[in-house]
């Protein structure tokens, strides 16, 4: 693995990646994060790798424009909490509060991202476990457990012995797009897989659920800019 660098304003890093598998090049822009992957097979050179990615940078720059660049929730800045963009203030004290218009987190003004993490953790935690209690007891299923990550390829899982797992930046999403990904994991104690079965038990303790699987599928990729020092 190796890097090459598109000069420009701002210049892009691209991640090389060799594969015996690939046929031909092909390159990738993470919405998550920003990086960018060149995948080349084995005896490719660089320097058509390079020719490759310079034949391909307005393509690179138009979507890294679109994602925009990531965002440090400190003071000032503002985060989508509970789908309402909230301004973080630094405030005395020691512990964060949350007003009408705004959440107040004490200083130092460098820890505002850590400590904020954790208090979103916190309130995550106790809205999941509201919803998942809610879902469980429509199913009449109880679940085992609830755990809290931060996960990138997926919003929550369930196990065959019961257990939930959900991001914590699900807290982030409007109540209605929580309150769906909870519902989601629920019904998996009853159907453990897609079927039409499980998608009629989503429905039937939740309700309709595709406008909420469209906006995921559309901004929950954004909740990930947002930077808390993890």
């Amino acid at each position: 693995m190796g890097t090459l660098r598109l000069p420009g304003t701002p210049p892009i890093d691209i991640l090389l990646r060799r594969s015996a598998r690939a046929r031909r090049m092909s390159l990738r822009l993470s919405q998550l994060d920003g990086r960018v992957t060149l995948t080349l097979p084995k005896r490719v050179p660089e320097t058509e790798a390079l020719a490759f990615a310079r034949d391909k940078e307005a393509w690179l720059r138009s979507h890294l424009e679109k994602r925009g660049g990531d965002i440090l929730p400190t003071a000032g800045a503002a985060i989508p909490l509970r789908g309402v963009e909230t301004r973080i203030d630094l405030a005395m004290g020691r512990r964060v509060v949350l007003r009408p218009d705004r959440i107040e987190v004490p200083g130092p003004a460098e820890q505002i991202p850590a400590r904020l993490r954790g208090w979103l953790r916190e309130e995550a935690r106790t809205r999941l476990t509201q919803a998942a209690d809610h879902y469980a007891a429509e199913l009449g299923l109880p679940y085992s457990r609830i755990t809290l990550r931060d996960t990138r390829s997926r919003w929550g899982s369930c196990t065959s012995d019961g257990a939930l797992m959900f991001s914590w930046r699900l807290i982030l999403t409007p109540p209605e797009i929580l309150n769906y990904v909870a519902a989601h994991e629920v019904a998996h104690l009853a159907e453990m897989n897609h079927s039409q079965a499980f998608w009629d038990t989503v429905t039937r303790i939740h309700g309709p659920w595709k406008t909420q699987r469209t906006w995921l599928r559309q901004h929950g990729a954004g909740l990930h800019r947002y930077k808390f020092g993890d």
